[in-house]
């Protein structure tokens, strides 16, 4: 049923943990029912994609995002033969380590930790899965397999790659991950491009008249309003928006197979020594879908109201990470207990990051309860 350069179970190079093989499942189909019973799985749904979750009950947050690119991830695996319960269980873990208020908390996380190693989400995706989940008897985190763990990893610095053992490898050796890996990064992209732009019409930030500049937007709406002139405005955006993902879909499946054709690899290891990825876009609609991209960084992202929502969540996580720093009292217990572990003691860049990990865990909603509780 797979394509020869296709994740299998028999190619896997394994967990953390040795385990028996599961009974009635596959290995990646037990890594995602792990990841969908997981706390921050769960937290998913109260973090900000791009609205904070308190601004409209309809907006996508990072849980309602990850679904979508589990769809949309798995129809092109299908489409090429790849293993789709592995591309479900990195799509549903990839934004497993994000920080309450989207980008804008991480950013101001990652300042406050600057001293002390820094953060980065896809790093802190990892450690969830590998480390911070606390649900099995007899290993921590969540022992997944090492193909759903490189597929979480998307971007490593060599410093950290260093440390990361044969998952860190290929970054410093120029290896690629796997298809499944490659294929979910861009579902990623496709996803979060195309669904807010129907947040940002939704929200009134953005008009049809704005994303008339843009090409892929244009070409999709002009045709749905030739075809259906009298469509209700909202049914029209929303057929604008599935002819759109529809597009770039097409085109991703249809240029992957060519790559794939033409590269001649016949299995997995081919792929991860292969100079180029080879699940990608063919040239004109990776422009098209760069210049949408550019679009919603300047006229969304960066819009007024977005940045002053964004600007009161950096305020909070600064504040929160420095009381805490202050005064660990402040902490739940089981993080008091962590900062009191032996091996954290005097070692104020391992206390700093049980603080990071406790602030990145949290919902938007919860952080600023906290904030309130805490510094009023």
């Amino acid at each position: 049923m797979f394509a020869p350069y296709a994740a299998t179970d028999q190619a896997s190079r394994g967990r953390r943990y040795s385990e028996p093989d599961p009974a009635n499942r596959s290995q990646y189909q037990r890594d995602r029912d792990r990841i969908i019973h997981c706390a921050a799985f769960r937290r998913l749904e109260y973090k900000t994609q791009v609205f904070v979750n308190h601004e409209g009950d309809l907006f996508r947050t990072r849980l309602t995002h990850s679904i979508e690119v589990a769809q949309i991830g798995r129809s092109i695996a299908r489409a090429l033969g790849l293993n789709e319960d592995l591309t479900e269980a990195i799509s549903l873990a990839h934004d497993l380590g994000h920080t309450p208020f989207g980008h804008s908390g991480q950013d101001a996380l990652n300042e406050c930790m600057k001293a002390y190693g820094g953060f980065e989400h896809n790093l802190q995706s990892l450690r969830v899965v590998d480390v911070l989940e606390e649900r099995y008897a007899e290993f921590p985190g969540l022992n997944l397999t090492f193909e759903t763990r490189e597929g979480i990893l998307k971007h490593c610095s060599p410093r950290n790659a260093l440390v990361l053992g044969e998952l860190g490898q290929r970054f410093l050796e120029k290896k690629q991950p796997g298809l499944e890996a490659q294929l979910v990064n861009i579902a990623d992209e496709i996803a979060y491009n195309n669904h807010d732009v129907d947040d940002g019409l939704r929200s009134g930030l953005l008009t049809v008249e704005q994303l008339c500049s843009v090409a892929l937007f244009a070409e999709q709406y002009n045709e749905v309003r030739q075809r259906y002139p009298v469509l209700a405005d909202r049914r029209a955006i929303y057929e604008t928006v599935r002819r759109m993902i529809n597009r770039v879909v097409t085109d991703l499946i249809e240029n992957s197979q060519r790559l794939l054709r033409l590269s001649g690899v016949q299995g997995i290891e081919d792929v991860r020594q292969h100079p180029t990825s080879l699940i990608a876009f063919a040239a004109e609609t990776r422009e098209r879908s760069a210049e949408l991209k550019r679009f919603l960084r300047r006229n969304l992202y960066a819009h007024e109201q977005v940045t002053r929502m964004m600007n009161e969540s950096v305020k909070v996580v600064h504040e929160l990470f420095t009381a805490f720093m202050q005064d660990p009292q402040l902490l739940p217990p089981q993080y008091q207990d962590k900062w009191h572990e032996p091996e954290n003691a005097g070692d104020t860049a391992r206390r700093a990051r049980v603080v990071a990990d406790y602030i990145a865990g949290m919902t938007d909603r919860y952080a600023v309860r906290e904030h309130a509780r805490l510094l009023g």
